[in-house]
């Protein structure tokens, strides 16, 4: 059985590859990325490393060959993705992949939230291509969140316009470990996990940051067109903005509040608590 992870030196394929080597043997495992120089640290491992192009069809087809079960790490490119993973499913099923898992985002099939809607094409496709797959819907990564903490441990205000939305915040470690049990795992076929923590505003999040660095974090509430302008003061690129003010509107009207325990059922154990993985963003 060979299992592989596409994207496996980004921040979370890394930590993908780094749970499968505790529960599978390296030379079972296998990684596709676009540069194998940077990919030195698995092969050292003795994890099987492939050179894979979203944007090149017939190296991702050899990447694939005599591939079980794939894990497709969505890509970071939001203006090519839906092709590049269109591009990945279509080699899967050249390449004879036995079983597909995805990472997508909350509620991707019908939410409108911004950074779901690419998602949601690449889950029809998915489930369209005829190969078993998990399609595992993650919410939102604590670390998101890291230079906002990070500037909140300096004396910074916690500036948002998400008003009284809730995000299901959890660890990237935690959701990586949930994706690793999943492709090594047996009985997911078909299955859609929606992965989420407890979902909290954001008065309650920086309550947590202030626990944990024990000072205040003074949290101001702002419309969207000033938090842009926020944004644009700490030097954050104007093509970006606009993104940003999306995920504040997003978060506002309700969209990633997504109350599930998927994703502990998944790890066999309590999430990792948000005032650990703050300590450790904050160190």
């Amino acid at each position: 059985m060979k299992l592989m992870v596409t994207g496996a030196t980004g921040q979370l394929g890394s930590l993908i590859v780094e749970s499968l080597l505790q529960l599978v043997p390296a030379n079972s495992l296998a990684v596709s990325v676009r540069s194998p120089k940077k990919a030195e640290a698995w092969s050292a491992l003795g994890v099987d490393v492939r050179y894979g192009d979203f944007d090149k069809p017939e190296s991702l087809v050899s990447a694939f060959d005599g591939i079980d079960r794939l894990l497709i790490v969505s890509t970071a490119d939001i203006a090519n993705r839906v092709q590049q993973h269109n591009t990945a499913i279509k080699a899967a099923q050249q390449a004879g992949v036995g079983f597909l898992v995805y990472t997508s985002s909350t509620n991707a099939a019908e939410s409108k939230f911004i950074v779901a809607l690419d998602h949601g094409k690449t889950e029809e496709a998915i489930v369209n291509a005829g190969i078993p797959y998990s399609i595992l819907r993650n919410n939102w990564y604590l670390e998101n969140e890291s230079d906002m903490i990070k500037a909140a441990a300096n004396g910074a205000p916690w500036v948002t316009s998400a008003g009284n939305g809730k995000v299901g915040w959890a660890g990237c470690r935690d959701y990586a470990e949930a994706a690793a049990r999943v492709l090594s795992g047996e009985g997911h076929e078909h299955t859609i996990y929606e992965l989420s923590g407890t979902p909290l505003q954001q008065e309650e999040l920086a309550a947590i940051v202030a626990e944990v660095i024990q000072n205040d974090v003074n949290v101001q509430q702002v419309d969207d067109e000033t938090y842009g302008n926020v944004m644009n003061a700490a030097g954050v690129p104007e093509p970006v903005i606009p993104f940003l003010v999306a995920i504040q509107s997003g978060i506002r009207e309700g969209l990633l509040e997504m109350k599930s325990d998927d994703l502990p059922k998944l790890l066999g154990r309590s999430m990792t608590p948000l005032h650990e993985v703050i300590r450790k963003l904050i160190s």
